[in-house]
Protein backbone atom coordinates (compact mmCIF):
# COMPACT_ATOMS: atom_id res chain seq x y z
CA UNK A 1 0.00 0.00 0.00
CA UNK A 2 2.86 2.72 0.99
CA UNK A 3 4.35 1.41 -2.58
CA UNK A 4 1.13 2.41 -4.54
CA UNK A 5 0.39 5.44 -2.52
CA UNK A 6 4.11 6.73 -3.05
CA UNK A 7 3.83 6.57 -6.82
CA UNK A 8 0.95 7.70 -7.15
CA UNK A 9 2.31 11.14 -5.62
CA UNK A 10 5.42 10.91 -7.48
CA UNK A 11 3.16 11.09 -10.67
CA UNK A 12 1.14 13.94 -9.49
CA UNK A 13 4.15 16.02 -8.34
CA UNK A 14 6.59 15.45 -11.51
CA UNK A 15 6.02 18.11 -14.01
CA UNK A 16 5.57 16.57 -17.67
CA UNK A 17 8.22 17.40 -20.20
CA UNK A 18 7.88 20.79 -21.90
CA UNK A 19 8.12 20.38 -25.78
CA UNK A 20 8.03 24.33 -26.14
CA UNK A 21 10.97 25.20 -23.57
CA UNK A 22 12.10 28.18 -24.65
CA UNK A 23 15.94 27.68 -23.52
CA UNK A 24 16.18 24.42 -26.29
CA UNK A 25 16.61 21.93 -23.50
CA UNK A 26 16.21 18.36 -25.11
CA UNK A 27 13.08 16.52 -23.87
CA UNK A 28 13.18 13.87 -21.20
CA UNK A 29 11.58 11.46 -22.61
CA UNK A 30 14.75 8.93 -21.78
CA UNK A 31 13.75 9.75 -18.39
CA UNK A 32 10.30 9.35 -18.20
CA UNK A 33 10.72 6.33 -19.59
CA UNK A 34 12.84 4.60 -17.20
CA UNK A 35 11.16 6.13 -14.37
CA UNK A 36 7.54 4.16 -15.76
CA UNK A 37 9.80 0.94 -16.57
CA UNK A 38 10.88 1.49 -12.34
CA UNK A 39 7.50 1.81 -11.36
CA UNK A 40 5.60 -1.03 -13.73
CA UNK A 41 8.61 -2.98 -12.16
CA UNK A 42 7.59 -2.22 -8.34
CA UNK A 43 4.18 -2.81 -9.36
CA UNK A 44 4.28 -5.87 -10.99
CA UNK A 45 6.09 -7.59 -7.74
CA UNK A 46 3.65 -5.62 -5.48
CA UNK A 47 0.70 -7.51 -7.56
CA UNK A 48 2.88 -10.69 -7.43
CA UNK A 49 3.61 -10.60 -3.97
CA UNK A 50 -0.20 -10.00 -3.04
CA UNK A 51 -0.93 -13.12 -6.01
CA UNK A 52 0.83 -15.08 -4.03
CA UNK A 53 -0.11 -14.51 -0.63
CA UNK A 54 -3.47 -15.12 -1.39
CA UNK A 55 -2.23 -18.97 -3.11
CA UNK A 56 -0.69 -18.88 0.34
CA UNK A 57 -4.13 -18.32 2.20
CA UNK A 58 -6.68 -19.77 -0.22
CA UNK A 59 -5.27 -22.98 -1.89
CA UNK A 60 -3.90 -26.01 -1.27
CA UNK A 61 -1.06 -25.50 1.13
CA UNK A 62 2.58 -26.08 -0.66
CA UNK A 63 3.89 -28.65 2.07
CA UNK A 64 2.05 -32.13 1.92
CA UNK A 65 4.07 -34.19 4.31
CA UNK A 66 3.48 -34.06 8.36
CA UNK A 67 6.86 -34.03 9.38
CA UNK A 68 7.72 -35.03 12.70
CA UNK A 69 9.91 -32.38 15.22
CA UNK A 70 12.81 -34.45 14.93
CA UNK A 71 12.32 -34.84 11.01
CA UNK A 72 11.66 -30.88 10.58
CA UNK A 73 15.27 -30.52 12.37
CA UNK A 74 16.88 -32.14 9.86
CA UNK A 75 16.69 -28.64 8.03
CA UNK A 76 17.47 -25.25 9.21
CA UNK A 77 14.41 -23.77 10.23
CA UNK A 78 16.33 -20.08 10.01
CA UNK A 79 14.63 -17.58 7.91
CA UNK A 80 16.08 -17.41 3.80
CA UNK A 81 14.57 -14.07 2.49
CA UNK A 82 14.09 -10.60 3.34
CA UNK A 83 11.15 -8.89 4.95
CA UNK A 84 9.48 -5.52 4.27
CA UNK A 85 10.54 -4.81 0.54
CA UNK A 86 12.82 -7.00 0.62
CA UNK A 87 11.02 -10.04 0.97
CA UNK A 88 12.11 -11.18 -2.69
CA UNK A 89 15.71 -11.09 -1.75
CA UNK A 90 17.56 -14.02 -0.35
CA UNK A 91 19.76 -13.17 2.99
CA UNK A 92 21.99 -15.86 2.72
CA UNK A 93 22.93 -18.65 0.85
CA UNK A 94 20.63 -21.81 0.77
CA UNK A 95 20.63 -25.33 -0.29
CA UNK A 96 17.86 -26.69 -0.97
CA UNK A 97 17.10 -30.51 -2.29
CA UNK A 98 14.89 -31.19 -5.48
CA UNK A 99 13.65 -34.68 -5.69
CA UNK A 100 11.59 -36.01 -8.80
CA UNK A 101 9.10 -38.16 -8.28
CA UNK A 102 7.75 -40.96 -10.66
CA UNK A 103 5.19 -42.92 -8.24
CA UNK A 104 3.88 -46.11 -9.43
CA UNK A 105 0.56 -47.71 -7.28
CA UNK A 106 3.00 -50.43 -6.21
CA UNK A 107 4.59 -47.88 -4.85
CA UNK A 108 2.51 -46.31 -2.01
CA UNK A 109 0.16 -48.24 0.37
CA UNK A 110 -3.00 -47.90 -0.43
CA UNK A 111 -3.22 -47.05 -4.10
CA UNK A 112 -6.49 -45.14 -5.33
CA UNK A 113 -8.83 -47.34 -6.53
CA UNK A 114 -9.46 -45.71 -9.89
CA UNK A 115 -5.92 -47.12 -10.78
CA UNK A 116 -6.09 -50.83 -9.41
CA UNK A 117 -7.72 -53.03 -12.68
CA UNK A 118 -6.43 -50.85 -15.33
CA UNK A 119 -4.16 -54.05 -16.72
CA UNK A 120 -0.94 -51.46 -16.36
CA UNK A 121 0.72 -49.17 -14.09
CA UNK A 122 -0.22 -45.55 -14.21
CA UNK A 123 2.04 -42.68 -12.68
CA UNK A 124 0.28 -41.86 -9.29
CA UNK A 125 -0.18 -38.49 -7.89
CA UNK A 126 1.94 -39.24 -4.43
CA UNK A 127 4.78 -38.35 -3.10
CA UNK A 128 5.68 -41.99 -0.98
CA UNK A 129 7.68 -43.77 -4.07
CA UNK A 130 11.24 -43.63 -4.99
CA UNK A 131 12.98 -39.82 -5.97
CA UNK A 132 14.24 -40.45 -9.28
CA UNK A 133 15.77 -37.81 -9.84
CA UNK A 134 17.41 -35.55 -7.05
CA UNK A 135 19.16 -32.46 -7.44
CA UNK A 136 21.24 -30.61 -4.42
CA UNK A 137 20.88 -26.88 -5.54
CA UNK A 138 22.64 -23.70 -3.99
CA UNK A 139 21.42 -20.44 -4.55
CA UNK A 140 24.32 -18.23 -3.30
CA UNK A 141 23.39 -14.44 -3.06
CA UNK A 142 27.37 -13.80 -2.01
CA UNK A 143 28.53 -15.00 -5.07
CA UNK A 144 25.67 -14.37 -6.87
CA UNK A 145 25.81 -18.28 -8.39
CA UNK A 146 23.36 -21.01 -8.59
CA UNK A 147 24.85 -24.42 -8.72
CA UNK A 148 23.01 -27.40 -9.01
CA UNK A 149 24.48 -31.09 -8.27
CA UNK A 150 22.91 -33.87 -9.71
CA UNK A 151 23.15 -37.16 -7.80
CA UNK A 152 22.37 -39.93 -9.94
CA UNK A 153 19.09 -42.40 -8.42
CA UNK A 154 21.44 -45.24 -8.51
CA UNK A 155 24.08 -44.24 -6.26
CA UNK A 156 25.19 -47.13 -3.31
CA UNK A 157 25.14 -45.35 -0.18
CA UNK A 158 24.25 -45.95 3.04
CA UNK A 159 20.77 -44.83 4.81
CA UNK A 160 20.32 -44.97 8.22
CA UNK A 161 18.97 -47.62 9.73
CA UNK A 162 18.47 -49.71 6.07
CA UNK A 163 22.29 -50.49 5.12
CA UNK A 164 23.49 -49.82 1.77
CA UNK A 165 21.43 -49.22 -0.79
CA UNK A 166 20.15 -46.84 -3.82
CA UNK A 167 19.61 -43.40 -2.52
CA UNK A 168 15.99 -42.97 -4.57
CA UNK A 169 14.54 -45.62 -1.63
CA UNK A 170 15.78 -42.92 1.08
CA UNK A 171 12.41 -40.97 0.33
CA UNK A 172 10.58 -44.73 0.55
CA UNK A 173 12.00 -45.52 4.18
CA UNK A 174 11.71 -42.27 5.30
CA UNK A 175 10.55 -39.23 3.18
CA UNK A 176 12.08 -36.32 2.84
CA UNK A 177 13.94 -35.99 6.04
CA UNK A 178 15.39 -39.34 5.57
CA UNK A 179 16.59 -38.04 2.04
CA UNK A 180 18.33 -35.16 2.93
CA UNK A 181 19.67 -36.70 5.84
CA UNK A 182 21.16 -39.54 3.86
CA UNK A 183 22.06 -37.04 0.83
CA UNK A 184 23.98 -34.72 3.51
CA UNK A 185 25.89 -37.68 4.92
CA UNK A 186 26.81 -38.47 1.24
CA UNK A 187 28.26 -35.19 1.00
CA UNK A 188 30.27 -34.25 3.37
CA UNK A 189 27.57 -33.18 5.98
CA UNK A 190 26.99 -29.99 3.80
CA UNK A 191 23.32 -28.87 5.50
CA UNK A 192 20.30 -29.51 3.75
CA UNK A 193 17.62 -25.87 4.06
CA UNK A 194 14.85 -26.75 2.57
CA UNK A 195 13.19 -29.62 0.45
CA UNK A 196 10.85 -29.61 -3.07
CA UNK A 197 9.00 -32.89 -4.05
CA UNK A 198 7.29 -33.04 -7.39
CA UNK A 199 5.68 -35.72 -8.98
CA UNK A 200 5.98 -36.55 -12.75
CA UNK A 201 2.59 -35.48 -13.35
CA UNK A 202 3.47 -32.15 -12.10
CA UNK A 203 7.05 -32.09 -14.10
CA UNK A 204 5.00 -32.36 -17.13
CA UNK A 205 2.10 -29.61 -16.09
CA UNK A 206 4.93 -27.23 -14.91
CA UNK A 207 6.77 -27.33 -18.28
CA UNK A 208 3.38 -26.43 -20.41
CA UNK A 209 2.89 -23.35 -18.14
CA UNK A 210 6.35 -22.24 -18.92
CA UNK A 211 5.36 -22.46 -22.32
CA UNK A 212 7.20 -25.57 -23.04
CA UNK A 213 11.10 -25.30 -24.35
CA UNK A 214 13.25 -25.42 -27.32
CA UNK A 215 16.29 -28.18 -27.29
CA UNK A 216 18.20 -30.47 -29.62
CA UNK A 217 17.15 -34.18 -29.26
CA UNK A 218 20.81 -35.64 -29.74
CA UNK A 219 19.20 -38.99 -31.74
CA UNK A 220 16.06 -40.60 -32.20
CA UNK A 221 14.56 -41.83 -29.11
CA UNK A 222 12.18 -44.71 -28.99
CA UNK A 223 11.13 -46.79 -26.37
CA UNK A 224 8.34 -48.73 -25.36
CA UNK A 225 7.09 -50.05 -22.34
CA UNK A 226 3.08 -51.04 -22.22
CA UNK A 227 3.44 -52.09 -18.50
CA UNK A 228 3.62 -48.65 -17.19
CA UNK A 229 2.09 -47.19 -20.44
CA UNK A 230 4.94 -45.43 -21.20
CA UNK A 231 5.62 -44.47 -24.88
CA UNK A 232 8.73 -42.26 -25.96
CA UNK A 233 9.17 -41.62 -29.77
CA UNK A 234 11.27 -38.75 -30.46
CA UNK A 235 12.95 -37.41 -33.78
CA UNK A 236 16.57 -35.86 -33.49
CA UNK A 237 16.75 -32.19 -34.35
CA UNK A 238 16.14 -28.92 -32.51
CA UNK A 239 12.50 -28.69 -31.92
CA UNK A 240 10.07 -27.05 -29.57
CA UNK A 241 8.46 -29.42 -26.60
CA UNK A 242 5.26 -29.52 -24.76
CA UNK A 243 5.14 -30.85 -21.33
CA UNK A 244 4.47 -34.79 -22.50
CA UNK A 245 7.16 -34.72 -24.97
CA UNK A 246 9.88 -32.98 -23.00
CA UNK A 247 8.68 -36.09 -20.19
CA UNK A 248 9.98 -37.90 -22.88
CA UNK A 249 13.18 -37.13 -23.15
CA UNK A 250 13.94 -36.90 -19.62
CA UNK A 251 12.35 -40.23 -18.50
CA UNK A 252 14.63 -42.06 -21.39
CA UNK A 253 17.21 -44.44 -20.41
CA UNK A 254 17.68 -46.94 -23.09
CA UNK A 255 20.65 -45.90 -24.26
CA UNK A 256 23.69 -47.55 -22.42
CA UNK A 257 24.53 -44.91 -19.62
CA UNK A 258 20.91 -45.54 -18.06
CA UNK A 259 20.20 -43.18 -15.40
CA UNK A 260 23.80 -41.09 -16.11
CA UNK A 261 22.84 -40.56 -19.58
CA UNK A 262 19.69 -39.38 -18.98
CA UNK A 263 20.87 -36.99 -16.16
CA UNK A 264 23.03 -35.49 -19.11
CA UNK A 265 20.11 -34.69 -20.89
CA UNK A 266 18.68 -33.15 -18.01
CA UNK A 267 20.91 -30.58 -17.55
CA UNK A 268 20.45 -29.84 -20.91
CA UNK A 269 16.52 -29.56 -20.65
CA UNK A 270 17.00 -27.70 -16.89
CA UNK A 271 19.65 -25.11 -18.84
CA UNK A 272 17.38 -24.42 -21.86
CA UNK A 273 14.46 -23.68 -19.25
CA UNK A 274 16.08 -21.52 -17.57
CA UNK A 275 17.23 -19.83 -20.44
CA UNK A 276 13.50 -19.42 -21.51
CA UNK A 277 11.77 -18.93 -18.09
CA UNK A 278 13.78 -17.10 -15.73
CA UNK A 279 12.95 -13.45 -16.51
CA UNK A 280 10.69 -10.89 -14.71
CA UNK A 281 7.70 -12.02 -17.10
CA UNK A 282 7.86 -15.51 -15.62
CA UNK A 283 7.93 -13.85 -11.95
CA UNK A 284 4.99 -11.82 -12.76
CA UNK A 285 3.22 -15.52 -14.14
CA UNK A 286 4.52 -17.16 -11.11
CA UNK A 287 1.11 -17.58 -8.95
CA UNK A 288 -0.29 -18.61 -11.92
CA UNK A 289 2.24 -21.66 -12.38
CA UNK A 290 1.87 -22.15 -8.88
CA UNK A 291 -1.79 -22.77 -8.84
CA UNK A 292 -1.64 -25.13 -11.56
CA UNK A 293 1.52 -27.65 -10.13
CA UNK A 294 0.48 -27.05 -6.70
CA UNK A 295 -1.06 -30.26 -5.72
CA UNK A 296 1.87 -32.18 -7.28
CA UNK A 297 4.61 -30.33 -5.33
CA UNK A 298 5.66 -30.86 -1.78
CA UNK A 299 8.04 -28.50 0.33
CA UNK A 300 8.94 -26.59 3.11
CA UNK A 301 9.79 -23.33 1.16
CA UNK A 302 7.00 -20.82 2.14
CA UNK A 303 5.49 -18.17 -0.79
CA UNK A 304 7.32 -15.78 0.23
CA UNK A 305 10.87 -18.02 0.57
CA UNK A 306 10.25 -19.75 -2.93
CA UNK A 307 9.54 -15.98 -4.63
CA UNK A 308 12.74 -14.91 -3.44
CA UNK A 309 14.37 -18.37 -4.84
CA UNK A 310 12.96 -17.68 -8.37
CA UNK A 311 13.95 -14.13 -7.86
CA UNK A 312 17.26 -14.72 -7.26
CA UNK A 313 16.90 -16.84 -10.25
CA UNK A 314 15.90 -14.11 -12.61
CA UNK A 315 18.75 -12.00 -11.08
CA UNK A 316 21.81 -14.67 -12.23
CA UNK A 317 23.76 -14.33 -15.04
CA UNK A 318 23.42 -17.30 -17.45
CA UNK A 319 26.90 -17.68 -17.01
CA UNK A 320 26.78 -18.07 -12.98
CA UNK A 321 24.73 -20.97 -13.04
CA UNK A 322 26.87 -24.31 -12.86
CA UNK A 323 25.53 -28.34 -13.03
CA UNK A 324 27.46 -31.11 -11.25
CA UNK A 325 27.19 -34.75 -10.99
CA UNK A 326 28.08 -36.61 -8.60
CA UNK A 327 31.66 -37.89 -9.08
CA UNK A 328 31.73 -42.05 -9.32
CA UNK A 329 31.63 -45.02 -11.88
CA UNK A 330 28.95 -47.96 -12.49
CA UNK A 331 29.63 -50.77 -10.76
CA UNK A 332 31.05 -54.02 -12.36
CA UNK A 333 28.42 -56.76 -13.44
CA UNK A 334 29.75 -58.77 -10.63
CA UNK A 335 30.78 -56.68 -8.12
CA UNK A 336 26.77 -56.17 -6.60
CA UNK A 337 24.06 -58.21 -6.57
CA UNK A 338 22.13 -54.97 -8.66
CA UNK A 339 23.55 -51.85 -10.92
CA UNK A 340 24.78 -49.21 -8.59
CA UNK A 341 26.43 -45.77 -9.05
CA UNK A 342 29.84 -46.16 -7.16
CA UNK A 343 30.39 -42.79 -5.43
CA UNK A 344 34.40 -41.19 -5.71
CA UNK A 345 34.67 -39.97 -2.26
CA UNK A 346 37.85 -38.06 -3.13
CA UNK A 347 36.12 -36.52 -6.54
CA UNK A 348 33.21 -35.55 -4.09
CA UNK A 349 35.63 -33.88 -1.56
CA UNK A 350 36.99 -31.38 -4.01
CA UNK A 351 33.73 -30.95 -6.07
CA UNK A 352 31.85 -30.32 -2.03
CA UNK A 353 35.09 -28.05 -0.91
CA UNK A 354 35.17 -25.93 -4.48
CA UNK A 355 31.31 -25.37 -4.95
CA UNK A 356 29.75 -26.09 -1.46
CA UNK A 357 32.32 -24.81 0.76
CA UNK A 358 32.69 -28.09 2.39
CA UNK A 359 36.01 -28.97 4.37
CA UNK A 360 37.26 -32.47 4.04
CA UNK A 361 39.98 -34.24 5.35
CA UNK A 362 40.22 -36.62 2.02
CA UNK A 363 42.69 -35.79 -0.49
CA UNK A 364 42.23 -33.66 -2.79
CA UNK A 365 41.79 -34.07 -6.71
CA UNK A 366 45.32 -32.93 -8.02
CA UNK A 367 44.82 -30.08 -11.48
CA UNK A 368 48.14 -30.25 -12.60
CA UNK A 369 47.97 -30.93 -16.44
CA UNK A 370 49.77 -34.15 -16.30
CA UNK A 371 46.96 -35.42 -13.93
CA UNK A 372 44.36 -34.50 -15.72
CA UNK A 373 41.74 -36.56 -18.36
CA UNK A 374 40.94 -34.25 -21.72
CA UNK A 375 38.29 -35.97 -23.83
CA UNK A 376 37.52 -33.96 -27.59
CA UNK A 377 34.38 -33.92 -28.89
CA UNK A 378 33.48 -32.69 -32.47
CA UNK A 379 30.73 -30.37 -32.60
CA UNK A 380 31.77 -28.38 -35.55
CA UNK A 381 28.75 -29.59 -37.57
CA UNK A 382 31.93 -31.15 -39.87
CA UNK A 383 32.39 -34.86 -39.53
CA UNK A 384 35.63 -34.78 -41.98
CA UNK A 385 37.14 -32.13 -39.26
CA UNK A 386 40.61 -33.50 -37.30
CA UNK A 387 42.12 -32.63 -34.37
CA UNK A 388 46.10 -34.28 -34.30
CA UNK A 389 47.49 -31.01 -34.15
CA UNK A 390 45.39 -29.46 -31.31
CA UNK A 391 45.79 -33.27 -29.01
CA UNK A 392 49.56 -32.50 -30.23
CA UNK A 393 49.72 -28.81 -29.05
CA UNK A 394 47.92 -30.40 -25.82
CA UNK A 395 50.86 -32.52 -25.09
CA UNK A 396 53.09 -30.14 -25.67
CA UNK A 397 50.98 -28.23 -22.79
CA UNK A 398 51.43 -31.23 -20.24
CA UNK A 399 48.08 -32.35 -21.20
CA UNK A 400 49.33 -35.88 -21.98
CA UNK A 401 46.38 -37.97 -21.42
CA UNK A 402 43.84 -36.36 -24.27
CA UNK A 403 41.66 -38.93 -26.50
CA UNK A 404 39.14 -38.42 -28.73
CA UNK A 405 35.34 -38.66 -27.65
CA UNK A 406 32.10 -39.61 -29.05
CA UNK A 407 30.27 -36.28 -29.40
CA UNK A 408 26.27 -35.95 -29.16
CA UNK A 409 24.54 -32.70 -29.17
CA UNK A 410 23.73 -29.65 -31.67
CA UNK A 411 26.41 -27.95 -33.35
CA UNK A 412 28.39 -25.07 -31.61
CA UNK A 413 29.12 -22.11 -32.86
CA UNK A 414 31.56 -21.22 -30.08
CA UNK A 415 34.22 -24.08 -28.47
CA UNK A 416 32.96 -24.83 -24.86
CA UNK A 417 35.42 -26.20 -22.51
CA UNK A 418 33.43 -28.46 -19.92
CA UNK A 419 33.80 -28.97 -16.08
CA UNK A 420 32.76 -32.63 -15.96
CA UNK A 421 33.95 -32.86 -12.76
CA UNK A 422 33.17 -29.81 -11.41
CA UNK A 423 37.01 -28.39 -11.69
CA UNK A 424 36.14 -25.02 -12.95
CA UNK A 425 39.88 -23.57 -12.37
CA UNK A 426 41.60 -26.49 -14.10
CA UNK A 427 39.20 -25.33 -16.87
CA UNK A 428 40.14 -22.02 -17.11
CA UNK A 429 43.62 -23.47 -17.43
CA UNK A 430 42.72 -25.35 -20.12
CA UNK A 431 41.19 -22.24 -21.85
CA UNK A 432 44.22 -20.93 -21.33
CA UNK A 433 46.44 -23.09 -23.02
CA UNK A 434 44.05 -22.78 -25.90
CA UNK A 435 43.74 -19.44 -26.35
CA UNK A 436 39.88 -19.64 -26.87
CA UNK A 437 36.68 -21.01 -25.92
CA UNK A 438 33.90 -20.96 -23.25
CA UNK A 439 34.02 -22.29 -20.00
CA UNK A 440 31.12 -23.88 -18.86
CA UNK A 441 30.68 -26.11 -15.15
CA UNK A 442 28.04 -29.11 -15.70
CA UNK A 443 28.55 -32.34 -17.34
CA UNK A 444 27.70 -32.85 -20.76
CA UNK A 445 30.89 -34.65 -21.75
CA UNK A 446 32.47 -37.25 -21.73
CA UNK A 447 31.82 -39.50 -18.46
CA UNK A 448 35.51 -40.56 -18.17
CA UNK A 449 37.13 -37.34 -18.69
CA UNK A 450 38.09 -34.64 -15.88
CA UNK A 451 37.57 -31.74 -18.90
CA UNK A 452 35.76 -32.10 -22.23
CA UNK A 453 37.00 -30.22 -25.14
CA UNK A 454 33.76 -29.43 -27.25
CA UNK A 455 35.04 -28.03 -30.81
CA UNK A 456 33.02 -25.79 -32.58
CA UNK A 457 32.86 -23.54 -35.55
CA UNK A 458 35.11 -21.00 -34.18
CA UNK A 459 37.96 -24.03 -34.33
CA UNK A 460 37.16 -24.85 -37.78
CA UNK A 461 38.16 -20.78 -38.60
CA UNK A 462 41.27 -20.56 -36.24
CA UNK A 463 42.51 -24.36 -37.78
CA UNK A 464 44.43 -24.43 -41.14
CA UNK A 465 43.91 -28.04 -42.82
CA UNK A 466 46.49 -30.50 -42.47
CA UNK A 467 46.06 -33.62 -44.53
CA UNK A 468 48.32 -35.26 -42.16
CA UNK A 469 45.65 -35.04 -39.54
CA UNK A 470 43.62 -37.99 -38.83
CA UNK A 471 40.07 -38.01 -38.90
CA UNK A 472 37.69 -37.71 -36.06
CA UNK A 473 35.59 -40.30 -35.71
Amino acid sequence: MTIQRTSAQDSHSASPPNSNDKKGNKPRSGRWLWFWVGMSGIAMISATAGALLAVSLSSTPLMQANLSPDEEAVFDSNSIAGGGLRFSELTRPVNVLIMGMSVLPPDIQNPPSEVRDLGYLPQVNSFDGLADVMLLVKFDPQTKKLTMLSIPRDTRTEIDGHGNKKINSSNVFGGPALSAKTASNLLGGVAIDRYVRINVLGVGKLIDALGGVTVTVPQDLKYQDDSQHLYINLKAGKQHLDGDKALQLLRFRNDGKGDIGRIQRQQVVMRALMDEALNPATLAQLPKILNVVKEHIDTNLTVEELLALVGFGVRTNRSNMQMLMLPGRFSNPNEYSASYWIPNPNRIGTMMAQHFGIETDRELTSNEPASLQLAIQNRTGNDNASFQRLTRNLRKAGYGNTYIAKSWGEPLKSTRIVAQQGDEKSAELVRSALGFGEVRVESTGSLDSDITIQLGEDWLKKSASDSADVPLP
